[in-house]
């Protein structure tokens, strides 16, 4: 074989090798540019306010915050993958001096299902937010967590969030950690009787805890437990608004 063939075959199988790693690495995010770019892509109109580079449960993000309108909106990008992992926005105009009858729990439910399709309410209640009356609603999906609030007497949606916890995101069992399921326990041993509305893994300042929250007489609760101990190490109690 002579030697310019040689150097054209050594070339292509050179091209090859680095095919893989170019595609798989073609949706990473490397700087704040191109997670404003992507945000702005997504919201289209808006302008962004706020830009942060985070870790959140040891995954590195990149956070951007944007208005259009009224509307102020949270975006989290995983940088190793480019994907919005969470998305959310909140209507800052809102109406404090309707007098239409507050809506039911029951019809509250029926617009949050249509709302998400295909998802399982997980919790409801009813509180006041910013001087407005408001019914709060937890649904999941299939990889998905959401949280809706609607206003309790004009019926408009407020607020509207999601957080993608599919399988790169949940907590496995050879880590160590005792589970969402014995978390519930240990909170419900804590404050008997309470209703939990959200159980949540995270990473307070290194130390990997699960955040229960509870309602029970009027009283709302928060605890902190250590993920891998089950010890309790936070406990707050305060009026539900």
């Amino acid at each position: 074989m002579n030697r310019n063939k040689w150097i054209l075959m050594l070339l292509v199988v050179c091209m090859g090798s680095f095919a893989v790693p170019v595609s798989v690495q073609a949706g990473k995010i490397t700087s704040l540019q191109q997670a404003e770019k992507k945000a702005l892509k997504k919201v289209k109109g808006a302008y962004v306010t706020e830009l942060d580079e985070d870790y959140e449960k040891g995954v590195h993000v990149y956070e951007v915050q944007l208005q259009k309108g009224t509307k102020e909106y949270d975006l989290v990008y995983r940088s190793s993958d480019g994907k919005l992992i969470s998305y959310g926005w909140d209507q800052q105009k809102r109406d404090r001096t309707s007098t239409k009858a507050v809506m039911s729990k029951s019809a509250c439910k029926k617009l949050a299902k249509k709302e998400v399709k295909k998802s399982t309410i997980t919790g409801i209640r009813k509180k006041w937010d910013d001087g407005v009356l408001v019914w709060k609603v937890k649904l999941t999906t299939k990889d998905k967590q959401y949280t809706l609030e609607y206003h309790a007497r004009t019926r408009a949606l407020l607020e509207y969030e999601w957080e993608f916890v599919g399988k790169s995101n949940k907590t496995g069992k050879n880590n160590g950690y005792i589970g969402h399921d014995k978390a519930k326990e240990i909170a419900l041993g804590r404050v008997p009787g309470a209703q939990i509305i959200k159980v949540e893994f995270d990473m307070d300042d290194g130390v990997p805890v699960y955040q229960v929250e509870m309602v029970k007489d009027g009283y709302e609760y928060e605890v902190e437990i250590h993920a891998k101990t089950g010890k309790i190490i936070d406990f707050e109690q305060d009026y539900l608004d």
